[in-house]
């Protein structure tokens, strides 16, 4: 009896089997039939001048070996991929970096049409950008609600790794992880889903959808180990939610409108939550309250531990960042705070973030300003630009290529010591030096490099 029985019951979980990966095959197939049409693949291009630089320059000038050895220009090309997110109007969502200073960008569909595309707007502190093509007959996704996924939910990716020859490749995975951050070098606001469906080299910009074929995140970056390039099973998507936001900001106002609180926080670790006597390690401590800002209005102060904004529950610092940035600038939000081991609840107005904080998202056509972003010389700085002992200032962390900083030779690493005759010792000096500008041609700045000082010119036109 016990021998039919095992039969029997082996039979039917055989027959159960079969019909779940019947049912996760065609579902998978419904999903990319609808969705192929709208992920495309982008090129784009841009002109680069260069020259052999030789070992013997320092000894012979500048000047011999640029007569000996000219410029010579030569054309640079990046793959990425898009999704179509509004078919009517034409709007392509991607990755900034896979655009970032291109002077052509290409847009290839699947049914191998070729269009021209134009960027509406770029906002590189989240890695987002807003293209559009004037095309008819094209196809859109559906956004769905990033928030709503669970981890272990299936998700599909689609894009072009490795190769435009490669275009509308699929692969499968589930949600790994989320609210990731910390994950990719120069984006200020990360909160990624992580995912074990196969991301490559030119996967970015491309789609991360649920089974209901809803466009869930924007495939952005892989975690690799050694010298690999490859798929690890560690990819990041940005959450559809963020990236719509973003998107809609883009298209309406070319930038992109963020709140601002005004403080400096960190991640609370074992030793802060011990010292301040704290239940556990979720939150985000405040290290510094900006003068006259919301927070210093509200009554924030350093040590006061975030524990809730808006309702939402803090995880840590990244994630209090995100919702402070997400949120309405001129509305008002409570926010729950632990102080000296006693809860408290802080009213804060918040208004848009100030301008020089904002200086990189902005249309391709607007006036910049330096475009560069420093931060206070501190020892992990020091350690990641290898900097000498000793050194203080504000240090040069982040050059747009399309800036005046940039024209005039600034650096990452670079320390500024002096705004035009003004000396600066801190990040926040070297903004209140710039804001005391007024409507001045250029500047000079005072720069510590390779243990020595130069003085560069910046023309602010």
């Amino acid at each position: 009896m016990k021998k039919y029985i095992f039969v029997f019951t082996f039979l039917i979980f055989s027959s159960l089997s079969g019909q779940s990966a019947k049912y996760f095959s065609e579902t998978f197939a419904d999903v990319v039939k609808n969705v192929n049409p709208a992920v495309v693949t982008i090129t784009s291009e841009k002109v680069q001048s260069d020259r052999y630089r030789s070992p013997f320059e320092e000894f012979f000038g500048d000047d011999f070996f640029r007569y000996y050895s000219p410029e010579r220009e030569r054309r640079s090309q990046a793959l990425g991929s898009g999704v179509i997110v509004d078919a009517a109007n034409g709007y392509i969502l991607t990755n900034n970096h896979v655009v970032q200073d291109a002077d052509e960008i290409s847009i290839f569909l699947m049914d191998e049409r070729k269009f021209e595309a134009d960027v509406v707007g770029t906002d590189p502190k989240s890695d987002l950008a807003v293209l559009r093509i004037d095309a008819n007959d094209l196809t859109g996704v559906r956004l769905g609600d990033s928030d709503g996924l669970d981890v272990g939910e299936w998700v599909l990716a689609i894009g072009s790794p490795f190769s435009a020859n490669l275009s509308h490749t699929v692969t499968a995975g589930i949600v790994s992880a989320k609210g990731r951050s910390s994950v990719i070098g120069g984006v200020d606001y990360q909160d990624f889903i992580q995912t074990d469906a196969a991301i490559n080299p030119g996967n970015s910009g491309g789609a991360l959808v649920n089974l209901e074929g809803e466009l869930v995140g924007i495939n952005t970056a892989i975690a690799t180990g050694g010298y690999m390039r490859s798929n690890a099973g560690v990819g990041f998507a940005i959450p559809s939610n963020l990236a719509k936001r973003i998107m809609e900001d883009l298209i309406s106002e070319g930038r992109v409108i963020r709140a601002w609180l005004g403080v400096f926080i960190q991640d609370v670790n074992d030793g802060i939550a011990k010292a301040l006597d704290l239940p556990d390690r979720s939150g985000a401590v405040v290290t510094e309250v900006v003068d006259d800002s919301p927070a210093e209005k509200a009554g924030f102060k350093v040590e006061d531990v975030v524990r809730s904004f808006g309702g939402t529950k803090i995880r840590d610092s990244s994630h209090l960042k995100n919702l402070v940035s997400s949120s309405q600038p001129n509305s008002r939000e409570a926010v729950e705070i632990i102080r000296r081991g006693r809860n408290r609840t802080l009213r804060v107005n918040l208004v848009e973030l100030p301008e020089e904080d904002v200086i990189f998202a902005s249309r391709p056509s607007s006036s910049l300003t330096l475009g560069m972003r420093v931060e206070d010389l501190d020892l992990s700085m020091s350690q990641r630009f290898r900097l000498g002992e000793g050194e203080s200032g504000a240090v040069v962390i982040e050059v747009s290529a399309s800036g005046a900083a940039s024209r005039a030779g600034v650096q990452p690493g670079d320390i500024i010591k002096r705004v035009g005759d003004k000396e600066v010792g801190t990040a926040r000096q070297f903004r209140n030096a710039l804001s005391d500008l007024d409507e001045e041609e250029s500047v000079l700045l005072l720069i510590r490099r390779n243990g020595g000082s130069i003085f560069l010119p910046v023309d602010l036109n």
